[in-house]
């Protein structure tokens, strides 16, 4: 990070409150400039002095609150929102959250939020009822559109005595998001980046589909990481509840033959493609075009989908780098083998879907990063740590293919 980086740290009311102090000596060690913004319910777990202390400048908590005139108090959030070059929100509550989302300035934070044009970084911390709620999914997909980094809360026990997911992310991982955003990679700028993401639903009548529980953010984490660094995203995807990442072409698409037709449709444009969508193995080879009644017993006649990964392998160009999803009932590494070598892919990014906490219908992940007789684990994470990861293995790869190449030629 820049000695010049300006870090505006925003921290809201909460338990986790305490660990912004740690945030804040992590990114001071990173050779950052910090001053924070405390909202009142923040002030109920940590004092101000202590943020003071640390950054050695003054802690903004109120509007109203001056050195002179009342005047001046006014636009003074205006000042430090041209002051920084990010704003960091962690931790980041529910309710502040939602006043993000809908625009509404009533404190200092938010007031400060809607006159920064710098980036932002957002780390939600909550009970795990609230985090899954309908409304903070919609707050959280709306603030994701406008180009905010998330950094999931992690899983775990809770202070309200609940288990699931809502506790901050780990120090490193916000420092990590931050450094990003600041200092972005651009390591796959010229790369167009070819991403599907969610899962396939095949219809057995016209109410009624054969499908997964994928929800699709591995693949869209893939996609926002992707873009953030630099490359052309074209984001092929099923149904799922989230907002598509800013930046990316995006594609909609229903069952497995429609996103085998899009994938090939875009091919020739890509120079990677990363198969991270949950297809359908099967459909049902007689769809009925009217709604089945429950009249008895009934029989379901499946067949086999396409095989998108093995058709993207036959039909890409020289060059072109193909990387495969197994998601299998855990790490079954034989199998996943056997896979990559079946599709052809140049690398196959192992998944284990047994687990409840890590996954289909989790914020986090664990993986295995398979080419060849190499192998590299990713330990559980959120699943946007976890997709840079992965591009940083596809970036190794495609550096070597391409030094490699350099050399035969020449």
């Amino acid at each position: 990070m820049s000695k010049s980086c300006k870090v505006l740290l925003g921290v809201c009311g909460g338990v986790a409150a305490y660990k912004s102090a740690e945030l804040v000596r992590e990114l001071q060690r990173c050779g950052a400039e910090v001053r924070a913004i405390m909202t009142r319910a923040a002030q109920e777990f940590i004092q101000p002095l202590t943020f003071a202390s640390l950054t050695g400048h003054k802690v903004f908590t109120s509007l109203w609150e001056s050195e002179g005139a009342a005047d001046t108090a006014v636009i003074e959030h205006i000042a430090q929102a041209q002051w920084a070059d990010v704003l960091v929100i962690a931790p980041a509550t529910a309710h502040t959250i939602a006043k993000l989302a809908h625009g509404m300035a009533d404190d200092f934070l938010t007031a400060t939020y809607l006159a920064a044009q710098s980036r932002v970084v957002l780390a939600p911390a909550m009970n795990v009822n609230m985090w899954e709620h309908p409304a903070t999914r919609a707050n959280i997909a709306a603030l994701e559109k406008r180009g905010h980094r998330i950094v999931a809360p992690g899983s775990g026990y809770l202070a309200c005595g609940m288990t699931g997911d809502g506790r901050l992310a780990d120090t490193e991982t916000i420092v990590r998001a931050v450094l990003d955003e600041v200092n972005p990679q651009l390591d796959l700028a010229g790369e167009t980046v070819l991403i599907t993401a969610g899962g396939t639903r095949e219809p057995i009548d016209p109410v009624r589909f054969i499908g997964n529980r994928s929800s699709g953010r591995m693949g869209y984490a893939l996609a926002a990481a992707a873009e953030r660094r630099g490359a052309r995203v074209i984001l092929i995807s099923a149904a799922t509840a989230l907002a598509p990442p800013s930046g990316c072409e995006f594609i909609s698409v229903e069952r497995a033959e429609q996103m085998h037709a899009a994938v090939l449709d875009r091919l020739p444009e890509a120079t990677i493609v990363i198969k991270a969508a949950a297809v359908s193995d099967f459909r049902v080879r007689d769809i009925a075009t009217e709604k089945l009644h429950r009249d008895g017993p009934l029989t379901l006649e499946l067949e086999a989908t396409e095989d998108i990964a093995r058709s993207v392998v036959e039909q890409r160009r020289a060059g072109t780098l193909v990387i495969a999803f197994a998601a299998e009932m855990g790490f079954d590494i034989a199998r996943a083998r056997e896979k990559l070598r079946h599709k052809g892919a140049d690398a196959i990014v192992l998944n284990d879907i047994s687990r409840s906490d890590v996954g289909f219908d989790s914020q986090r992940n664990e993986a295995i990063f398979l080419t060849g007789e190499d192998q590299v684990r990713f330990d559980e994470s959120s699943k946007g740590d976890i997709a840079s990861q992965i591009l940083d293995q596809v970036h190794a790869l495609r550096s070597h293919r391409l030094t490699a190449l350099t050399a035969h030629c020449s």
